[in-house]
């Protein structure tokens, strides 16, 4: 009994201990009343944004009455929907990584002119101060790429002899009849043959619409509808994940594991992450180069691959910062009468440029 209690003390200080080591690492890096600035390195979140289609046909009530009764040899004569994967794109998208703080102190002959941007990330040394401009913010209507309008709905103007009509077959008979007397009344109208004409132009334009939208209703009681929209669904891999598993079928789009009809979607990133150069035995002898505090980070790389059905739709290779590693600047930078002016990636926290 004494044994184990020992040992369940023991894992017990063991997890304060990791604890406080943790907290530690998370805790800031300057000491009070010391002149130093700190920045931190940026870290690379992946995302997956799906474009997929759905596409509707529903079968009209008078479908098997098409052909015979208006002609119509194409009528939908059953009810689906189904989806299918257009295109895939890999994305990524940056975040302040505070497991990697870097204190920049003060330090006679290195002036300290960082520009730090409001998440904690360096973004330049020296660099000219700029004019922020007033920019007029668009408008924020949230639009679906490549929609598609979907077909106006409503209830087809039904005349009262379809309504009293006891059999699908006398129905039939009566939205046909329906149709053929719209189709009338607008050659009428066309040709001027109307005793009641619209007054102008304008007028006209409207009733030979709603002429339009009535047939087309009652027509779609024979051949059906058909109606098309594009969707997104993004994915967005979690820290540290590796490996995502989604299900679509072509009857449910994305769907649940449960769906024994759908086929996996498999998202994958083989980590490959940036290394240090083994040093030289010359180099070694010599003496080295002073360095300042000044780093920046030379990423990794995350290798995205998205599959479904055995075949590849999307693959592409993306810098991850957080795989990166910390590479020093020489003094020698920030030390001569003309200063540089350093560009570093918000993105992945490598030098974009310098210049003088």
């Amino acid at each position: 009994m004494n044994n184990e209690y020992f040992g369940y003390m023991k894992k017990f200080f063991l997890l304060l201990i990791g604890a406080g080591m943790f907290c530690t690492a998370g805790a800031q890096v300057v000491e009070q009343g010391e002149a130093a600035v700190v920045y931190y390195s940026p870290k690379t979140a992946i995302h997956v944004d799906f474009t997929y289609t759905e596409e509707k046909q529903e079968a009209g009530i008078y479908a098997q009455y098409a052909e015979e009764m208006i002609g119509a040899e194409n009528a939908i004569k059953t009810t689906k929907t189904t989806y299918s994967i257009k295109d895939v794109r890999v994305g990524t998208s940056t975040a302040t990584d505070y497991t990697r703080p870097h204190k920049v102190a003060a330090e006679p002959g290195v002036p300290m002119l960082l520009t730090i941007n409001e998440r904690g990330l360096l973004t330049g040394y020296n660099l000219p101060a700029e004019k922020k401009e007033a920019q007029s913010r668009p408008n924020e209507q949230t639009k679906v790429r490549g929609a598609h309008k979907h077909p106006e709905t409503g209830v087809a103007p039904l005349p009262e002899e379809v309504l009293k009509a006891a059999t699908p077959l006398a129905q039939a008979h009566a939205v046909a009849r329906q149709i053929f007397h719209l189709r009338e009344t607008r050659m009428y109208l066309i040709n001027g043959e109307v005793e009641h004409a619209p007054a102008d132009g304008e007028a006209m334009r409207l009733v030979l619409e709603e002429l339009d939208k009535q047939e087309r209703q009652l027509t779609e009681l024979f051949t059906g509808k058909r109606s098309k929209r594009t969707l997104h669904k993004k994915v967005r891999m979690n820290e540290g994940e590796t490996e995502k598993v989604l299900f679509f079928s072509d009857e449910n789009g994305f769907t649940s594991a449960e769906n024994v009809e759908a086929d996996s979607v498999k998202i994958s990133i083989a980590i490959r992450p940036q290394t240090y150069a083994p040093a030289k035995e010359e180099k070694k002898k010599k003496k080295g180069v002073e360095l300042s505090q000044i780093v920046y980070n030379l990423p990794g790389k995350g290798i995205v691959s998205v599959r479904y059905k055995n075949e590849t739709l999307a693959h592409r290779t993306v810098p991850m910062a957080q795989y990166g590693i910390d590479v020093p600047l020489t003094k020698e930078f920030f030390t001569g009468k003309e200063l540089p002016v350093i560009v570093f990636s918000e993105k992945t926290g490598n030098i974009v440029s310098i210049s003088k």
